[in-house]
């Protein structure tokens, strides 16, 4: 088991029904997906964020929203970030004084940019045997919106009222594909 403090590595998540806009700048949705292996062979388990979030809180701090990992550019607020049964759920808004928050919400809406990642330091993990990534603890330092996600399945996605239906069915695809990924391990 690997419990050195390594380098800064990112995840990128992508699901189609990842992030929802609302009102331009209001974002929510899942930054990272549980038991689903990404392109670079990693695996989240469930409970990877739980330590980080409650040290976080126990100082008072807060997961950083950036524009594609740059941290002289934050373009907004994560006001909540939780685990549940799925991954780790973020919501916040966009900060549309700041330039970069407004370029952020134009680029979303129009659908240029469509990706989540996540910054984060690798505090426990083990390798499978199967050439895969096990993260059972991860040290989460910030939510980025990015161009391009790590893993395929999390992209950010403007929403009006009639996208309530497709995002569930997108939702069951997800975690469809999640199970069908764990059933063939």
């Amino acid at each position: 088991m690997n419990t050195d403090y390594g380098a800064p590595e990112r995840k990128y998540l992508a699901p189609e029904t990842a992030l929802k806009v609302t009102d331009g700048s209001g974002v929510e949705g899942y930054a990272s997906l549980f038991g689903v292996k990404d392109q670079g062979g990693d695996v989240v388990q469930s409970g990877a964020y739980a330590a980080s979030l409650k040290r976080l809180a126990a100082k008072g701090a807060k997961v950083k929203m950036l524009w594609q990992h740059d941290p002289a550019q934050p373009i907004g607020i994560w006001d909540e970030v939780r685990e549940d049964a799925i991954g780790l759920w973020v919501k916040g808004r966009l900060l549309t004084e700041v330039e970069k928050g407004r370029e952020a919400a134009a680029l979303l809406a129009a659908g240029a940019i469509d990706g989540l990642s996540i910054g984060y330091r690798t505090l426990k993990a083990e390798r499978d045997g199967k050439g895969q990534r096990l993260l059972s603890e991860l040290e989460l330092w910030e939510v980025s919106l990015v161009t391009f996600p790590m893993l395929s399945e999390a992209r950010v996605q403007a929403k009006s009222d009639d996208d309530d239906d497709r995002h569930w069915r997108d939702l069951a695809a997800i975690l469809t594909d999640a199970r069908q990924q764990l059933a063939e391990r």
